[in-house]
């Protein structure tokens, strides 16, 4: 008889940098991605800048920074030890 695994899939946790690759955004996907290094976290910092695509998280004021399809903060440039705060906070 076969049996099956019925454990529960583990959320996959995505961070994504909302821009339009300007200076400010572009040093908020560099403190992001520093960020992630420090902490030890094997996850891919995903850069946006289809403005089609940011407009889908209603963010009117860039950059903005999406933890786990959330906006957790927009319109200004946080540093790399507050994106490690913001990051344990959301359960990273």
């Amino acid at each position: 008889m076969e049996s099956f695994n019925f454990e529960e899939k583990k959320e996959e946790k995505k961070i994504k940098v909302l821009g339009a690759g300007c200076k400010s955004c572009h040093e908020q996907y560099e403190n992001t991605k520093r960020a992630v290094g420090e902490m030890g976290l094997s996850i891919e910092v995903e850069y946006i800048t289809d403005m089609q695509k940011v407009m889908e998280y209603g963010v009117m004021s860039m950059p903005a920074l999406v933890v786990n399809e959330k906006v957790a903060a927009m319109g200004k440039v946080l540093k790399t030890r507050d994106v490690v705060a913001l990051l344990h906070k959301s359960g990273f």
